[in-house]
């Protein structure tokens, strides 16, 4: 079975998350990253950047299709920086969940010779501000002369995230949003302040983006973004570390030609993380991928 690791500390995750694949290996031919005396052949560590709910299942979803065929996986939440730091030093193999151009580039400029791009699994992928569908402005430009209806706040997820990045470094400064209280939390803490909102009929702005399965569950709308300060459409990728694709061909093959529809992602999201949200979570993408096999088929090795 797969195992799940919570959100680990910065600089001891990596020592930690190293030294468990080294103890998990048995004899045999290594790979980068790990004990070259050691058999990684069936294993696979994927990092999970946390909050990120599209890497969540998708991360989940492809350890359950490896796990069939032999793999074990070891799933690892963390922050997205500490991922990127990981598959770049060959202490993590997998990232599921890399936004390009925009989200991510940062990181790719820091570490893109050190990791392997196996390809887009999702270009339909966008950052946006988003507010209750009744809400009294239609454009972020018109968020700062109304700040009040929103209690003068934005509602932010992870400092580390790169949508968070692109608010303070592009979309508040843009529309001179910088008076109102930009409220860097979490995802969880952003959609339950969403949550509440909604039910207390309460206008709000949070920063979201698509795919996400709030967008089904609430009625909720993107603002306008005129100046186009969050970017056009950006594109999920599937990042190695430097070397995976020698060590296991199959799978970079497979991740190379995987994608995912917007329906399919969305269905997926709702599913796992909404109306099923208290299940465990390889119990209900399991169910999903049961009903959905001609999603599973395009995880299968050749």
């Amino acid at each position: 079975m797969f195992s799940s690791k919570k959100k680990l500390g910065a600089l001891a995750s990596v020592a930690v998350m190293s030294l468990t694949l080294a103890a998990c290996s048995g004899g045999g031919t290594g790979s980068e990253g790990a004990d070259s005396g050691s058999d990684s052949s069936k294993e696979v560590s994927i990092g999970i950047p946390s909050g990120w709910d599209e890497g969540v299942v998708v991360s989940h979803a492809m350890a359950i299709a490896l796990e069939e065929q032999g793999y074990t996986v070891d799933l690892t939440d963390a922050d997205i920086g500490l991922v990127f730091t990981s598959i770049a030093s060959g202490d993590m193999d997998l990232l599921l969940d890399g936004w390009l151009p925009l989200t991510h580039g940062s990181y790719i400029e820091q570490y893109g010779d050190q990791i392997e791009d196996l390809g887009v699994w999702y270009d339909e992928a966008k950052l946006a501000l988003a507010v209750n569908s009744d809400a009294p402005i239609q454009s972020i430009d018109e968020l700062a002369d109304n700040a009040d209806v929103f209690n003068n706040e934005i509602i932010g997820i992870d400092a580390g995230a790169g949508l968070t990045q692109a608010t303070q470094d592009s979309a508040i400064p843009t529309y001179g949003l910088e008076n109102m209280d930009f409220k860097i939390s979490s995802t969880a803490a952003m959609l339950a302040a969403l949550d509440s909102a909604m039910a207390n009929g309460e206008d709000i702005v949070v920063t979201l983006w698509s795919p996400h399965w709030a967008y089904g569950a609430y009625d909720i709308r993107d603002l306008e973004d005129p100046e186009g300060s969050y970017g056009g459409a950006e594109s999920l990728h599937a990042f190695a570390r430097s070397g995976f694709s020698d060590d296991e061909p199959e799978i970079a093959a497979m991740l190379g030609a995987f994608e995912l529809s917007a329906e399919e992602l969305s269905d997926l999201e709702n599913y796992a993380l909404n109306e099923n949200k208290d299940r465990p979570l390889p119990e209900i993408i399991g169910e999903w991928l049961d009903d959905n096999p001609e999603v599973r088929d395009r995880m299968n090795l050749s």
